[in-house]
């Protein structure tokens, strides 16, 4: 959507919260699963915020949360909903509701690559703890596992990084298919983020 400088800041603000809002993603969702570095969430914030991603649903059962700092986080984490959860059961109740492919990374011999996975479906990716990835409780819940095709001597990414690289995939994939040019939610669900947002 074009800015128009002419119009009041405010009028800008209103135009740039409704095309932001009717490009949001209602069935692409991460989980992050006891991820404590607070950087690495903020950034994953952003990344969620920038694919146009809703929701980040918080599996937090072995470390607290972090606490996310303003600058830190780019502010991103007030446009992204957050959906907390006591345990993985609860989760995966939340998850059945959306219908939702669940997707756990990992580099076991049953996991396929990232690109191999059809994002134009309700999808949601778990990234688990920095040290131990994702717990085997989620894992057990997950119809898939994913990892990220790499050409160099390191392993691994870091788990910022690798969440922005699977969003841009779905990314792509959803932009390809034009899903970006219609409102994935309903006018009354757009109409009420609308009048939140106005207030934040």
């Amino acid at each position: 959507m074009a800015r128009n400088p002419n119009l009041p800041p405010s009028e800008r603000r209103l135009a740039r919260i409704r095309g932001v809002l009717a490009r949001r993603q209602k069935d692409l969702t991460l989980v992050l699963s006891n991820i404590h570095d607070p950087h690495n969430v903020s950034a994953i914030y952003r990344s969620c915020d920038a694919f146009g991603v809703h929701s980040v649903h918080l599996h937090y059962t072995s470390t607290a949360f972090p606490s996310l700092g303003r600058k830190s986080s780019g502010s991103a984490r007030k446009w992204v909903e957050t959906v907390r959860h006591k345990n993985r059961d609860e989760l995966a109740a939340a998850l059945h509701v959306m219908d939702a492919t669940i997707i756990a990374t990992s580099f076991s011999k049953d996991a396929k690559p990232v690109t191999d996975f059809d994002f134009t479906k309700p999808t949601a990716v778990i990234f688990g703890n920095e040290h131990s990835g994702v717990e085997d409780e989620l894992k057990e819940i997950a119809h898939a596992e994913a990892y990220i095709p790499m050409m160099g001597m390191v392993q691994s990414l870091n788990v910022s990084v690798a969440a922005a690289v699977t969003l841009f995939e779905a990314w792509r994939q959803r932009n390809e298919a034009g899903m970006y040019d219609t409102p994935n939610m309903s006018s009354e669900e757009l109409a009420a983020l609308e009048a939140a947002w106005c207030k934040l």
